[in-house]
């Protein structure tokens, strides 16, 4: 694609950096705001550059937060002894739209998969231990996405609260075995989290 200014070249190359946008997007996007006064583009990207520099995350939950603690964690209205552990904020953010979960979260950070070099001790696993062992927890129900690495996950955990007295659940399988949790639908995902099972009896299925 020959583009008449290097600057305009060097933007639309950076939009490009982005998922999912390729090069016509792009070119949309930086036509689309040159179209713009000044003062909003420079209030565009100051926002972008103060997301980046700012954003903090919960020194609870691991979630993305304004603060050391997320509103999540910080709200008295919700079940504060009930965790549910996800993989990442995408989960938070496909769980909370269902709105059917009113408790807390864990964030692990990613899944347990050797094959990708990802191993337990790069998880923020010992962290949620702590949690439990701290805190009141009546219930940690596992929302990971129904794969080889989520069971195995659920199941080294599982074995890591095994001298603890909290239930552990999972959500149901209405997710289809090797699917993605975010990519599951509102209504599929709030029934599987209706419907969730005892740990031992997921992970004998």
């Amino acid at each position: 694609m020959q583009l008449p200014s290097s600057l305009l070249e060097n933007a639309v190359n950076e939009f490009t950096k982005l998922p999912g946008i390729g090069k016509k997007t792009a070119l949309r996007m930086v036509l689309h705001l040159l179209k713009q006064d000044a003062a909003i583009v420079e209030n565009f990207s100051e926002t972008i550059a103060r997301m980046r520099r700012d954003i903090k995350f919960c020194q609870r939950c691991h979630n993305i937060s304004d603060g050391d603690i997320c509103a999540i964690c910080a709200n008295s209205m919700r079940n504060q002894h009930m965790i549910c552990v996800v993989e990442n904020l995408r989960d938070v953010i496909a769980i909370e739209n269902t709105q059917q979960f009113n408790g807390t979260y864990h964030i692990l950070g990613g899944i347990i998969s050797p094959l990708d070099g990802i191993g337990p001790d790069q998880l923020n696993i010992e962290s949620l231990v702590s949690r439990i062992e701290k805190e009141q927890v009546e219930e940690l129900v596992f929302a990971l996405s129904p794969n080889i690495q989520g069971d195995t996950t659920i199941y080294y955990i599982q074995k890591k609260l095994q001298h603890l007295g909290c239930r552990i659940t999972t959500i149901a399988r209405g997710i289809a075995f090797g699917g993605e949790l975010e990519y599951a639908d509102e209504m599929t995902l709030a029934r599987s989290l209706a419907n969730r099972l005892p740990v031992q009896q997921y992970v004998k299925s």
